[in-house]
C-alpha cells in the first residue's frame, strides 16, 4: 500500500544552488531524493515541495511530500531522514496525508520573512543569515509603504522579468516589518509570491526608509507594471520561507 507523507523540513540555503534539482549542483531536493533513494533500495522517489527556493535562500517551514510503499511510522520517518540527510537539512516534523495532499497546490497561503542587519558594523556570524544596511531607515514610512502593497494587486513592478508566468494577481494579506534592535524582521503572508517579488519588494521598501522615495511610490509602482521602475533586488541572504498554510482560518488573525 502506498502512503503520502508530508514533511515540515529546515534548511540553510547557503551552500545550496537552491532547492530545485539541478544536473550537477548540490540542492535540497537532490539531497532529499538521494536519501529516500537509498531508503527505497535503489527505486526512485520523487517529492513535490510548496516551491522553489533560490540559491542562498533559507527555509525554516518548507512542505514537501512524498509516495511511499515503506511501513515506517511518522516518527521513524522523522528519525530515519535526519539520521542520513546533510546537516544543513533537518526534518521538523513528519505526517501521514491524506492521498489528495499536494504540499504545492493544497496551499492556501506562504509566509516569508527577510531580515536586516542595521548596525553600523558588520556582524560576520549573521552575513549568511541576513542583508546588511548600515544607514539610517524611516520605519513607520517603511511600514506605511508595506501597507500598500496589501490586498489583491498586479505585482508586475516587483517581480523578476524572468518570471514566466503570465498572471501575475496576487494577493497579500500580511505586511509589515518588527524591529528587535538593530535587526528588522520583514514579514509577509500572501496567496503566492512571485519569481523575487519579496526581495525586489524589501529593496524598494528599503529607498523608502532612505528616503529616496516616498510611500505613496507603492500604488504607483503598482499602476505601472514596469520592473525598471521599483528599487534592486535584495540579497539572497536574507529570505526565509517561513511557513506554508493549509487552512485560511490559520492565517486569517496574523
Amino acid at each position: 500500500m502506498t502512503r503520502r507523507m508530508k514533511c515540515v523540513i529546515a534548511y540553510d540555503g547557503t551552500d545550496f544552488s537552491g532547492y530545485q534539482v539541478q544536473p550537477g549542483k548540490r540542492t535540497v531536493q537532490g539531497e532529499l531524493e538521494g536519501v529516500l533513494k537509498r531508503m527505497h533500495k535503489g527505486s526512485d522517489v520523487r517529492v513535490a515541495a510548496s516551491g522553489r527556493t533560490d540559491a542562498g535562500v533559507h527555509a525554516y517551514g518548507q512542505v514537501i511530500h512524498f509516495d511511499t510503499p515503506l511501513a515506517l511510522s511518522p516518527e521513524q520517518w522523522k528519525k530515519a531522514l535526519n539520521a542520513q540527510l546533510p546537516d544543513d537539512i533537518a526534518v521538523r516534523s513528519v505526517d501521514e496525508a491524506d492521498s489528495t495532499f499536494h504540499a504545492r497546490f493544497s496551499a492556501k497561503a506562504k509566509e516569508y520573512r527577510y531580515n536586516v542587519w542595521t548596525a553600523a558594523e558588520r556582524d560576520v556570524f549573521r552575513r549568511y543569515y541576513c542583508a546588511w544596511h548600515p544607514y539610517p531607515l524611516h520605519i513607520d514610512a517603511m511600514n506605511e509603504a508595506l501597507g500598500l502593497l496589501k490586498g489583491t494587486h498586479d505585482f508586475t513592478s516587483f517581480c523578476s522579468a524572468k518570471t514566466a508566468m503570465e498572471d501575475r494577481v496576487r494577493t497579500i494579506y500580511h505586511a509589515e516589518i518588527e524591529a528587535d534592535g538593530p535587526m528588522l524582521q520583514f514579514r509577509f503572508i500572501g496567496t503566492g509570491f512571485l519569481y523575487n517579488m519579496v526581495r525586489i519588494i524589501v529593496g524598494t521598501v528599503l529607498e523608502v526608509g532612505k528616503g529616496k522615495r516616498p510611500p505613496a511610490d507603492i500604488k504607483s509602482l503598482l499602476a505601472a507594471k514596469d520592473r525598471r521602475l521599483a528599487g534592486p533586488t535584495a540579497p539572497a541572504e536574507g529570505l526565509y520561507l517561513w511557513h506554508v498554510y493549509y487552512d485560511r482560518e490559520s492565517f486569517d488573525h496574523k
